[in-house]
């Protein structure tokens, strides 16, 4: 059994909690981070039936003092820290023209903001494990649009984040990439198809197989696929890989 810890936030559902069990495959610990304590709970079942251990902390990331307080346990709990997955951060769907500026701020203090305190209050344990940092963000950093504002923008600026500590990472001996996933079937996805198939006069089915054929692709990711790629990056074999942004979206971005 390694004894390598890792920090997942988001883990309460979609692709934080799948990649919170897969990386139970690989580390010894795992500490699991979210505002929602029952879904948490379950999280941290199947962590410990995959083979690992689990320590469960809800808590408000987008609150300033939530990131040392994740460290500070990880740390009492298991005196170490090895890599750290920062995937927490829904951001609404809302038109540029629309969206208030608490809708804006909301967005940018849990996904980045949230990640950015994170990222910085397990640093010197990180480096002390040479250890490893992924920040999600999501492919439409690379097309933003009008409808999609914020989620663009923010995303975005993930990227950009993450290649800042990469570069302070290759001094320090911690490895930080992003990643960029495209559309991906999780529950959030799901009541997102639920509320807008009947807004347009579609039933959810049909809702459901029209988006993967206007973004030009064969099907959904799913949770589980993303977790591989997450796991890929956190493991040895990837270590010399940094600064990069790997996009996982079914070929939904064309461009080379």
């Amino acid at each position: 059994m390694s004894s390598k810890v890792a920090i997942v936030t988001g883990a309460s559902q979609g692709i934080g909690r799948s990649t919170a069990i897969r990386l139970a495959k690989d580390f010894g610990a795992v500490v699991l981070v979210a505002r929602n304590r029952e879904n948490l709970d379950e999280t941290a079942q199947a962590v410990i039936h995959a083979g690992a251990k689990a320590l469960a902390i809800d808590i408000d990331l987008s609150l300033p003092n939530a990131a040392q307080e994740v460290v500070d346990q990880a740390l009492a709990s298991f005196g170490r820290i090895d890599a750290l997955l920062n995937i927490a951060g829904a951001v609404p769907q809302i038109d540029v023209f629309d969206m208030t500026d608490e809708q804006w701020e909301h967005g940018l203090a849990l996904k980045l903001h949230g990640a950015r305190r994170l990222t910085i209050a397990a640093w010197p344990a990180l480096k002390a494990a040479s250890g490893s940092v992924v920040l999600m963000s999501g492919n439409s950093a690379l097309f933003p649009k009008a409808p999609y504002a914020a989620v663009g923008t923010i995303n975005a600026a993930i990227v950009a984040l993450a290649k800042a500590f990469s570069d302070r990472g290759i001094e320090d001996g911690v490895q930080v990439n992003s990643v960029l996933p495209g559309p991906v079937m999780t529950g959030r996805r799901q009541s997102y198809l639920e509320h807008w198939a009947p807004l347009h006069n579609m039933t959810v089915e049909e809702a459901t197989a029209k988006f993967p054929k206007e973004a030009g692709i064969a099907r959904y990711g799913e949770p589980e696929e993303i977790a591989e790629l997450m796991a890929f990056i956190v493991s040895p074999g990837a270590h010399w890989m940094t600064g990069s942004s790997l996009r996982m979206d079914g070929g939904e971005v064309k461009s080379i």
